[in-house]
């Protein structure tokens, strides 16, 4: 599928270090607020939001817009609204050599999950079926809560 002639760039969002740094907003934000979005938040742009100071924030982003770590959602003031990502409930891969994480990136790959990176562990939203394969496999991996910066298990767009 070729995009041509678009009339607006299809990344609108800026990341707050580009906006807030940038001469986007003015002055850089003397306070920034983060707001923890688990994956599938992330995907839910039109709707309102409390941040964790009490302030009412209105989502009304282009439908399709997906918020990533970092993504400005709005600055009132002097205080900006960040998205963080937040903890949820993943496995925590510990392949013991490249030929284990080819086998684990090909049946995690093959249930339409993502697998992120994580300082030399691979993570991805737990549920029973990824237990069952990791067990079947016999990987060695934890379940834990963590920071999830990749897409809900449902959604397999690149």
């Amino acid at each position: 599928m070729k995009l041509a002639g678009l009339k607006r760039p299809l990344t609108p969002l800026q990341t707050a270090v580009e906006r807030v740094a940038g001469s986007v907003i003015g002055p850089v934000a003397r306070q920034v607020i983060e707001i923890p979005m688990s994956a599938v938040d992330r995907r839910r742009v039109r709707r309102r939001l409390q941040a964790p100071d009490g302030t009412e924030l209105l989502l009304a982003f282009p439908t399709g817009t997906v918020l990533t770590p970092g993504t400005l959602l709005d600055t009132r003031g002097d205080v900006s609204y960040v998205v963080r990502a937040a903890p949820e409930d993943v496995a925590v891969i510990t392949p013991r050599t490249l030929g284990e994480m080819a086998q684990v990136a090909h049946a995690i790959g093959n249930l339409h999950r993502d697998l992120v990176e994580d300082s030399g562990t691979f993570l991805t939203l737990w549920d029973a079926p990824v237990e069952l394969l990791l067990t079947r496999l016999g990987v060695p991996f934890t379940r834990e809560f963590r920071p999830f910066e990749g897409r809900p298990s449902w959604e397999h767009e690149l």
